[in-house]
């Protein structure tokens, strides 16, 4: 099997097996469907193309946004040699020798693109490979990633690639597309005498979120149902109608709508983006905890949904909305860390999709919980202050004293214990020397910490007049 494949002429016949969307991908700029900010006149990208010199690109974006696409046409329209292969299939062996042969390539005069699909799939060996090539100038180098290049392709090698961020299409833009797909004899469903109103594509629009190929896919398998739909439901719509007024069956060149019903059934369930290992991941659960530090309900309980339907492992987003509970509600609601605990229960204890309601009960106690990250602020100040005092020792009157020898050395010596006090509070040092006007927690006017607060000027307060005193007698 030859994994490196040369573009296909675009003039020759068009093979009725191949999927829709590959049958209806456009083979010029003028046809090609978004992305108006990188090809629109005067755009960077499409100055590159119209001069024929785009060097090295990578292209980002979700899929179905036309990363393929947009690299095949700059292949028909630059004077290179094409080739084309997956980092799915290929390796270091596979690469070394394109590599070769695109270096003889340019001894004559020939130069050579390479694009790569799913290039984020490469490991760092395989990435390193081309390199010198892409420094040397004997490959152009085109990849296709839908995950973040700052992460997932080598620095040396980005910094020698220019990025080019593709967005999903809009409805509108997807719409336009189908409209082709079921007009076109030559390419699309114009010979199958399929129609769909506005409103039909539409819902595929929105139901692909912003995916061409998978709007494709579903139209396909919709027009396939409309024309021959299951046996049963066939029969029994011919039966309602015989036995209402006689209505003749169709025939084979009547023309076949596609409906709602039967958008529904095509689509099944919509596969949601996201990948739980990828920077989606990562984007939705941020977009949940800023959301819940926002106070948003609303907000939360979509960004929640989005990844529990999705496929989020549930008790990952249970262990995150405990962080939450802690990091930015904290003392101003004790019971918040209670109640997402008792989430995360709930979850492992009855499953899903019942233990999604536990997580959204969660998610909307702390959106309107009152917020504070003093406890958070305070803990990240004593991390720093444990860092560098590590080494500093215990004060002595706070040692524990068991022994004789311990207690001559002054272990325990000054020692105050509270509860002989009368406001239950001694003015005695419990950090070491050089730490020992430290302040780190610091409780907001916000909920129980508003409480907490007033407790803490009590306590100061019972802490001087106890210093003002003559010292009490103590226990060690």
């Amino acid at each position: 099997m030859n994994l490196f494949q040369p573009v296909p002429n675009a003039g020759s016949a068009v093979d009725a097996t191949r999927p829709l969307a590959d049958r209806m991908r456009p083979r010029t700029l003028e046809e090609y469907v978004g992305q108006e900010h990188l090809i629109g006149p005067g755009k960077p990208l499409r100055t590159q193309v119209d001069r024929d010199d785009t060097g090295s690109l990578i292209f980002w974006g979700p899929p179905g946004t036309g990363k393929t696409t947009l690299a095949k046409i700059i292949a028909n329209l630059t004077k290179a040699e094409f080739i084309e292969f997956s980092a799915v299939l290929a390796g270091i062996k596979e690469i070394k020798q394109v590599m070769a042969d695109a270096e003889r390539a340019r001894q004559y005069g020939t130069r050579t693109i390479v694009f790569i699909d799913e290039i984020h799939r490469f490991n760092k060996a395989q990435q390193d490979a081309f390199l010198p090539h892409v420094e040397k100038g004997n490959i152009r180098l085109i990849g296709a990633t839908t995950e973040n290049p700052s992460f997932e392709i080598n620095s040396a090698l980005l910094s020698r690639c220019r990025v080019y961020v593709l967005k999903p299409l809009t409805e509108d833009q997807i719409v336009l597309l189908l409209r082709r797909a079921l007009a076109d004899h030559e390419h699309g469903l114009g010979d199958k005498n399929v129609t769909a109103s506005d409103d039909v594509l539409k819902k595929i629009a929105s139901y692909t979120g912003g995916d061409a190929r998978s709007a494709y896919n579903v139209l396909e398998v919709a027009a396939g149902l409309a024309k021959f739909p299951p046996f049963d439901k066939l029969r029994a719509g011919f039966l309602a109608k015989d036995a209402r007024n006689g209505a003749p069956i169709p025939e084979e060149n009547d023309s076949w709508e596609i409906t709602d019903e039967i958008v529904r059934d095509a689509l099944q369930k919509r596969i949601l983006l996201y990948d739980k290992s990828g920077e989606e991941h990562y984007n939705l659960i941020s977009a949940l905890h800023k959301s819940v530090r926002n106070s948003d309900p609303d907000a939360a309980l979509y960004w929640l949904g989005r990844m529990l339907e999705a496929g989020e492992d549930p008790l990952y987003v249970a262990r995150r909305v405990v962080r939450m509970a802690v990091e930015d509600i904290g003392l101003a609601d004790p019971n918040a860390l209670a109640l997402c605990m008792a989430a995360r229960d709930a979850v492992d204890f009855i499953g899903m999709p019942e233990g999604n309601l536990a997580l959204a009960q969660a998610v909307v106690y702390l959106s309107v919980a009152p917020k504070s990250n003093a406890l958070y602020t305070a803990y990240g100040a004593v991390l720093q202050d444990v860092e560098q005092t590590a080494a500093d020792s215990v004060p002595l009157h706070l040692r524990n004293a068991p022994t004789g020898p311990m207690k001559g050395l002054g272990y325990g010596q000054g020692y105050k214990y509270a509860h002989d006090l009368e406001g239950k509070v001694a003015d005695m040092q419990c950090l070491p020397d050089n730490l020992r006007d430290r302040v780190y927690y610091r409780p907001t006017n916000e909920g129980i910490e508003k409480r907490i607060r007033e407790r803490m000027e009590e306590i100061k307060r019972s802490r001087s007049i106890e210093g003002s005193t003559a010292p009490r007698k103590h226990e060690t």
